[in-house]
């Protein structure tokens, strides 16, 4: 397995659309047909970052950001043996840029289907389960936007503890 220190994440660009659809195919064994052109308009609407160990991609990461509030909407990682450095090394660079952005919080959708395994993992780098309803309006927002319900889960982690009640 790679050791932290190996893994270097960076933005993506355009150039990497190519590769990005690559990894999406190998990843998703073929589950999922994604070409250069599903990429490039994928990466008008959110940003990535990239986690690459030994000129490899090993790892992507898709987040936008609106009202103070981070959405997590793309996390692959590949294989799977790497999840746990290359997942570590993308989320801590997103709370990074969260951080210069002066966000609030970050929410982590999910698939069901690896909820569990998930949950485990994100608890370790400070996020918590929450339902919906239960988050603060601003952040309720943002999860509907993710077509999540009031009764949905999501993982959330507090940012900053002096929120912004007045826009700035």
């Amino acid at each position: 397995m790679a050791q932290e220190r190996e893994i270097t994440v960076r933005r993506a660009r355009a150039s990497d659309a190519g590769t990005i659809a690559a990894f999406v195919g190998r990843a998703q064994a073929g589950r999922t047909a994604i070409d250069e052109q599903a990429v490039l308009e994928r990466l008008g609407s959110v940003g990535f970052l990239l986690a690459e160990w030994r000129g490899q991609l090993v790892g992507m990461l898709g987040w936008q950001v609106e009202n103070l509030v981070v959405r997590v909407t793309d996390l692959l990682i590949w294989p799977a043996s790497e999840h746990t450095v290359a997942g570590r090394a993308l989320i801590t660079r997103m709370e990074q840029a969260a951080a210069e952005l002066q966000c609030e919080a970050a929410l982590l959708f999910v698939p069901w289907s690896s909820f569990s395994q998930m949950v485990e993992f994100c608890r370790t780098l400070g996020y918590e389960p929450t339902l919906v309803a239960d988050l603060p309006k601003i952040w309720q927002e943002a999860a509907h936007e993710a077509h999540l319900r009031d009764d949905e889960t999501v993982l959330v982690k507090q940012l900053r503890t002096d929120r912004v009640v007045y826009p700035l």
